[in-house]
């Protein structure tokens, strides 16, 4: 795989689990010998919603709710075979989303 680039995005809800599995692609990767870049943290997407409690009059009793993604890269310069066996075989935690994308 001569010349190759792997990028790994990484989302999820915690924070605490998206770089527990960050740090476990980057032990893996460096083990069998590739260079790693990253992780990268990308800005971290903020979902919030409004929901009227009062089913009538109180305009003023809202609750609000948030959804926090946070979101990492991982760039996997010249990688070998070993290096995508290693990958493919670990088990990341259920809590986060994996893309992979080979450039």
């Amino acid at each position: 795989m001569a010349n190759q680039k792997i990028r790994i995005r990484l989302k999820a809800f915690d924070h605490r689990l998206i770089d527990r599995s960050a740090s476990e692609i980057v032990e893996t990767a460096k083990r069998t010998g590739a260079t790693v870049l990253g992780p990268i943290p990308l800005p971290t997407k903020i979902e919030r919603y409004t929901i009227l409690v009062s089913p009538h009059v109180d305009k003023d009793a809202r609750d609000q709710y948030e959804t926090r993604t946070h979101k990492r890269v991982l760039d996997i310069v010249d990688p070998n075979d070993k290096t995508v066996d290693a990958l493919m075989k670990l088990d990341l935690a259920a809590g986060v989303d994996v893309q992979i994308k080979l450039g």
